[in-house]
């Protein structure tokens, strides 16, 4: 035994005897300062040492998961021979779309140092923190030193890396993806249409884990045979297929297509891992070379941790560290205390020190200065389409920033846009002028919103500026990886650009279209998040607000910012100043109407304006006052204790004083108007203690115009002034 066990160790239970070959090959680290990478992926040493690393990997996985009875090994424990031969071939920068692998991550994080930066310098820390408030919490985020990428729900880990590899052409980003996660139909559709707008990016590398369960039975893939599971890959543009069988190397007798490594014997694991290294370091030289390449370790799940199979994925109550299962599996994983110092040493030289410390993420990626942009003033009655200004507005980004991507799934001519496409022009391998398309464009288009938020968002989170336009309606298809980002960007432990989306067409301009076009239910799932802290949902309230709104959101940082805005021509009611203070403030009264009593009408939207001006109007004729407000800012309407904004990276704690809100919204009664979801107008409700109540969006039909919408939603003049007489 060692004479002395190394600190960092402090808290593993078990330790065991030096492996076989070890006097010979594990004596001296295989990476040091000056060597970095394993530069033989056959040399006995780095095998050796690599294999010493999954089953460090293993073994502190288990142990931290099984010290809370909570979390997941057994996804991760299939993966560490390819994982660990990545990282010692001197490649950190690896994103994951599987949330599940979490603890195997922060086992890595902490075998090369770079947890110390939040203060785990030893197992028993690692173990203490784990599931803990301000630790590591049950699935990634960027708030771990070192970790690339948040993860969470599947088929996301795949936009994390392309959006990477485009702003890092000369580094590889390999991503972990589970063959459960193969159900999602996302991360296959997404890496083709990528391929299709930038041919060049090969450089990152999907590494699928197959070990042919996902959470809780039988991947949906298990049955597929290796060529199948192959010719699969290739069909969908993969050139290059690097795959790995344990099967290939059972010298146990194991039953069935999928084997665990472990139970091999010693000599028939150092050639299981030795493939490994090659196969990792193959895929990687082809990736990097111009080659659309995967990698594909099939090995049992679970293997080497309590349990295999399904069986393995997560932890029960039960799982403590007495448990007997978890008491064996952590014995034949011991290492001996000198086999942690060589691994430990190891990890911390790969890829030149600590992924805390070399990661892409770890540092800010410098931003071209934009300067100011020329905001256009309109005359105030004049009709302008809102988005077509702000369109004007993005292709100046994008003339001065080529890195700026914008994304669209439905087409930019559609939402009035089409600015964006004549200047910045849709990346295709067709060059088309009449269709605006060129192989070097700035306009990422495919046919499917996940992708188109997976990009954008993507390319924000990693430091990159980008937008996001969609159709309000469809826009729900990609905003759970939205919500990823912009929840890692509150706790992002660097600044990066706000992720910015531009959601057109609202339901009251789809009459015709139906109910299929018009759904505004997405503004409550964004209402929701104003409480994040770092999300601003904006509501412009003509064409010179929404130039103050995008202006606004390209100086910030770590936010999601969301304008909503219409495609139609509508006047112009406010300057560029009043709009500013519209944008600052939260809302700024459009018309006032004296009269016995006040009637407030705060209105969130652009469109549902001209019958809420109308019915104020009717009410002045019967004498009775009112003031038009228009929404739209609604995060700074709250009160500061309703949202969690001092806790963000980049604190926002602007919100209107009270005695500004009493001044805005008194009165004698409130009507609150939306032609979308009625939860835009919670902050006024819950400050308002006036007679109140709202009109909103109900259900879609189609119609020949918007005012025959409205009609069917009751969001008319009529009923707003019958409802204001009732509350008053």
């Amino acid at each position: 035994m060692a004479t002395a066990i190394p600190a960092f160790c402090e808290g593993i239970q078990y330790f065991g005897d030096l492996c076989e070959g070890f006097e010979v090959h594990g004596r001296s680290p295989i990476l040091t300062a000056e060597q970095t990478a394993v530069t033989n992926p056959r040399d006995p040493a780095a095998v050796l040492q690599t294999l010493l690393l999954a089953d460090a990997l293993r073994y502190l996985t288990l142990q931290i998961t099984a010290s809370k009875a909570s979390g997941h090994p057994g996804g991760f424990a299939s993966s560490v021979e390819a994982y660990g031969a990545l990282l010692m071939l001197g490649y950190k920068n690896i994103p994951t779309e599987v949330g599940h692998h979490a603890p195997g991550f922060y086992s890595a994080m902490f075998l090369d140092c770079s947890l110390e930066a939040m203060g785990i310098a030893t197992v028993q820390q690692l173990r203490d923190r784990f599931r803990e408030l301000h630790g590591l919490l049950g699935h990634l985020s960027g708030y771990i030193p070192g970790i690339l990428a948040p993860a969470g729900p599947l088929g996301q880990g795949q936009h994390f890396a392309m959006a990477a590899a485009l702003l890092h052409r000369q580094q590889l980003f390999p991503f972990t993806l589970g063959d459960g996660g193969m159900g999602e139909p996302y991360p296959m559709s997404a890496m083709q249409h990528f391929w299709t707008a930038y041919p060049a990016v090969t450089n990152f590398l999907p590494v699928l884990i197959w070990n042919g369960f996902s959470q809780e039975h039988h991947s949906m893939v298990s049955t597929k045979s290796n060529g199948e599971m192959a010719t699969y890959w290739r069909g969908n543009g993969f050139e290059e297929v690097v795959l790995v069988d344990a099967k290939d190397f059972d010298d146990a007798g194991q039953a069935g297509a999928y084997v665990d490594s472990t139970q091999f014997s010693w000599p028939q694991r150092l050639a299981f891992m030795e493939a490994m290294l090659v196969a990792a370091d193959r895929a990687a030289r082809s990736a990097l070379g111009g080659t659309r390449t995967v990698l594909i370790l099939k090995q049992l799940k679970g293997a080497g941790v309590h349990a295999r199979g399904a069986k393995s994925h997560n932890l029960y109550g039960h799982h403590t560290l007495d448990h007997p299962e978890i008491v064996q599996a952590l014995q034949t994983r011991a290492l001996h205390p000198d086999a942690w110092q060589i691994v430990r040493h190891n990890l911390a030289a790969a890829a030149g020190g600590p992924a805390a410390a070399v990661a892409v993420t770890e540092s800010v990626l410098p931003l071209v200065d934009l300067g100011s942009l020329p905001l256009a003033e309109f005359a105030l009655g004049e009709k302008q389409v809102a988005t077509t200004a702000m369109g004007r507005l993005v292709a100046v980004v994008g003339e001065r920033d080529r890195r700026f991507v914008v994304t669209n799934a439905d087409g930019n001519e559609a939402s009035g846009i089409a600015n964006i496409n004549q200047a910045l022009k849709i990346m295709h391998p067709t060059p088309d002028d009449l269709y605006n398309q060129a192989p070097t464009g700035q306009v990422y288009e495919p046919l499917s919103e996940d992708a188109c938020a997976g990009l954008a968002a993507g390319l924000a989170l990693m430091g990159s500026r980008s937008l996001w336009c969609s159709y309000e309606s469809f826009a729900i298809n990609g905003l759970p990886i939205w919500q990823t980002v912009t929840q890692a960007m509150a706790e992002l432990r660097r600044p990066t650009p706000s992720t910015i989306c531009l959601f057109t067409a609202g339901a009251l301009e789809q009459g015709r279209n139906g109910w299929t076009h018009q759904r505004p239910e997405i503004e409550s799932y964004l209402a929701a998040l104003h409480r994040n802290g770092n999300v601003f949902v904006l509501f412009p309230t003509d064409a010179n607000g929404i130039q103050v709104c995008y202006d606004w959101a390209l100086t910030t940082r770590n936010k999601g910012i969301v304008i909503i805005a219409s495609k139609t021509p509508l006047p112009i009611r406010t300057s560029l100043a009043q709009a500013q203070q519209a944008l600052t403030d939260g809302a700024i009264a459009l018309k006032e109407y004296p009269g016995s009593k006040t009637v407030v009408l705060p209105v969130v939207g652009d469109l549902v304006l001209q019958p809420v001006l109308e019915a104020a109007e009717q009410l002045a004729a019967q004498g009775v006052g009112s003031r038009v407000i228009s929404v739209v800012n609604p995060r700074r309407l709250y009160r500061q204790s309703d949202v969690a904004w001092s806790s963000c990276a980049e604190p926002d704690g602007g919100f209107m004083e009270p005695s500004a809100f009493d001044a805005l919204f008194g009165g004698d009664a409130l009507v609150g108007i939306t032609g979308g979801a009625a939860a835009t107008l919670e902050p006024i409700l819950l400050r308002s203690s006036l007679p109140r109540d709202v009109l909103s969006w109900k259900r879609g039909e189609t119609t020949a115009s918007p005012q025959q919408l409205l009609e069917l939603n009751d969001i008319t003049a009529a009923r707003i002034v019958s409802r204001a007489q009732e509350l008053l």
